[in-house]
């Protein structure tokens, strides 16, 4: 260690926006994805570099360029030593706070000789089931697509309001012995959601993730659903669990909604502490953005990262997908110098 402290040390903060193609088109309720942009953040001090990758909150507008103003907004903080707990008071939740949060737990890691999860205390799994997701399509188009990973141990249907339960039959005739999550993100009603649930669990649907809108989620409360209902654009941060207590019985946790690891760590606890059932998600992004999101999802009882599997390409150190299963690669995000 040099005799300079933390907050006299001079970082270097650089920034720029990537554009990815997906090799289908990716469909759910409302919004379609041909290509998917990204923002990048690198943090070098000292000879070492911390990566963070932002996908954004996309029903917040919360694209690249947003990203990018927020960040630049920030710049002389970053640059001046801020630490991972200072930057929760001087970026708000969302993909520009994950993208610097990552690159600070990954330049710590890297200056320090210790992993991210020796860091966080937390263990990475060597090898996890994560959900691989159906698109929204015609019933007929999603049975194909379901039986191309019918030996997948977990899948996710993404639905809308047009005959849900023809799209989610048609992927059990497909896919038999998966557990299946089913994901309207916030395209049915109340009514429609009562008048669905029966259906859904004649089905052995295992899951079933923010079926109404976020703002009006109130009538959830008097529930009492044969599936555990999941929030997700209704939970971004910890000081969301009190609010979708008793309305929710599960909480998606993603790092683009909760601005970062080190809020997600605390989020993930909070949560299992009320007694949710925990479920980690993505947004699609590459393996850059997944790799910290592994450091949640060892205990989850629920994990959907399969974002870089829609790519058309990954980056270097990409994790592996087989068969439903995500095998993290060795080194790269998170792993000492």
């Amino acid at each position: 260690m040099t005799g300079r402290s933390r907050a006299t040390r001079k970082r270097k903060l650089s920034l720029h926006t990537e554009l990815w193609s997906v090799r289908t088109p990716f469909r759910i309720s409302g919004k379609t994805w041909e290509q998917v942009h990204l923002a990048v953040c690198e943090i070098e001090e000292d000879g070492r570099v911390g990566r963070g990758e932002g996908a954004g909150v996309y029903y917040l507008d919360d694209e690249p360029a947003a990203m990018s103003r927020q960040i630049v907004a920030v710049a002389p903080h970053i640059e001046s030593g801020i630490s991972r707990e200072q930057l929760l008071d001087v970026l708000p939740a969302g993909g520009a706070r994950n993208a610097v949060d990552c690159a600070l737990w990954d330049l710590e890691a890297k200056q320090g000789g210790r992993s991210v999860a020796d860091l966080a205390g937390v263990r990475v799994p060597v090898d996890l089931t994560t959900a691989v997701t159906i698109s929204l399509d015609a019933p007929a188009q999603m049975a194909e697509a379901a039986a191309r990973v019918a030996s997948a141990p977990l899948i996710k249907v993404k639905v809308n309001a047009d005959a849900p339960l023809d799209a989610v039959r048609a992927v059990r005739g497909a896919a038999p012995d998966a557990r299946l999550i089913v994901d309207p993100n916030e395209g049915w009603s109340v009514g429609l959601l009562r008048t669905l649930l029966p259906g859904l669990a004649d089905l052995d649907v295992a899951l079933l993730e923010q079926p109404v809108p976020a703002g009006d989620d109130a009538e959830l409360s008097s529930l009492r659903p044969e599936i555990p209902i999941c929030a997700d654009e209704a939970a971004h941060v910890g000081a969301d669990l009190e609010r979708i207590a008793g309305r929710y019985q599960a909480v998606n946790i993603k790092l683009d909604k909760t601005g970062g690891l080190t809020e997600a760590l605390a989020m993930i606890g909070r949560a299992r502490e009320m007694g949710f059932i925990v479920m980690v998600g993505f947004m699609v992004s590459t393996s850059l953005s997944i790799a910290p999101a592994l450091l949640l999802a060892e205990d989850a009882a629920f994990v959907d990262l399969d974002g870089p599997w829609w790519l058309a390409h990954d980056r270097g150190n990409a994790m592996r997908y087989e068969d439903g299963r995500l095998f993290p690669p060795l080194g790269g995000w998170g792993a000492p110098a």
